[in-house]
């Protein structure tokens, strides 16, 4: 199977397509930081473009892909921000031209988990149903997918000719049934039991035990702050040698291998790492996309 990436980021979703046995022909994206850091880790081709120009369905129907995969920037959906539909929620109508215009026989789309909250999401999958795409969705909680954090994604995979929910069982069926923990993924790598990651209020903790998943990680990383009060939720005190994660830590938490390639200044790294869809959920979905093409290829 051949997939194109679109909205790539820096590359999340093609290391997990690929680690599954997807072949990735090319990536496209707009953000220069996250194209720099994705030209370094992969062989095929990745254009930094706007997704909007005329000639972009055009390009990548020529490279006749069996899917297409992406995650649009989510900010105008995300909890971390306001919560109106923007510029950037339009680039999931856009999204859907794109597939309807190249008509792979695949589609995969990742977004934070409360896009679906949004009308936006109607129109896209009006859109594809029209086109004649069988849709399933599903939140998937990454840290029951290969992943050692807790983070909620929605997925949206469709197939071309098929119904709508005929993806439902196989999309959840390999999920575990208890969730990763940082020890479980890592073993003692970081060389830590407690560490720090910097809440969205201090209302939430900041402080994580390794024998736990991970928060979610997002695009900021700060120091622990000189007057940050013990939260009670938090897994130790600040005092009992708690530290901040690194960036190539926190790379990990994300599950990007130790030789992925991180380069750029630190704050763009650190957003091209939590706007990443993690590649071990990646390599979930679509070892699931396999097994049930495959499937379905035995029963012809």
């Amino acid at each position: 199977m051949k997939a194109v990436d679109i909205f790539s980021g820096c590359g999340g979703m093609s290391l997990g397509f690929e680690q599954a046995g997807i072949e990735v022909l090319a990536a496209y994206d707009n953000w220069e930081p996250a194209v720099e850091i994705y030209r370094a880790n992969f062989d095929h081709p990745v254009y930094r473009k706007d997704l909007w120009d005329d000639d972009v369905t055009d390009a990548i129907k020529e490279l006749a892909p069996d899917l297409i995969m992406g995650g649009p920037p989510c900010q105008d959906y995300s909890i971390a921000g306001k919560r109106e539909e923007g510029y950037r929620a339009n680039l999931t109508t856009r999204f859907a031209e794109i597939v309807v215009g190249v008509r792979p026989e695949w589609l995969v789309f990742e977004n934070v988990y409360n896009i679906e909250r949004f009308d936006t999401l109607l129109k896209m999958k009006k859109m594809l149903n029209d086109a004649g795409y069988g849709l399933t969705s599903q939140v998937l909680d990454a840290s029951r997918c290969g992943v050692p954090q807790a983070r909620k994604r929605f997925i949206l995979v469709g197939h071309l000719g098929s119904e709508d929910g005929f993806f439902d069982e196989a999309l959840i069926e390999g999920m575990s049934e208890k969730q990763m923990t940082v020890r479980d993924y890592l073993g003692n790598k970081l060389d830590t039991q407690y560490y720090y990651m910097h809440p969205r209020s201090y209302a939430r903790r900041g402080v994580f035990s390794i024998d736990e998943p991970s928060a979610t990680i997002r695009g900021i990383n700060r120091p622990i702050p000189d007057n940050y009060k013990k939260h009670h939720a938090d897994a130790a005190a600040i005092k009992d040698g708690v530290r901040a994660l690194t960036t190539k830590e926190r790379s990990y938490l994300q599950s990007f291998p130790e030789e992925f390639k991180l380069f750029g200044p630190k704050s763009s790294v650190e957003l091209a790492i939590g706007n990443a869809v993690p590649p071990a959920l990646a390599k979930y979905v679509a070892s699931r996309v396999l097994k049930f093409d495959e499937c379905n290829k035995n029963r012809r």
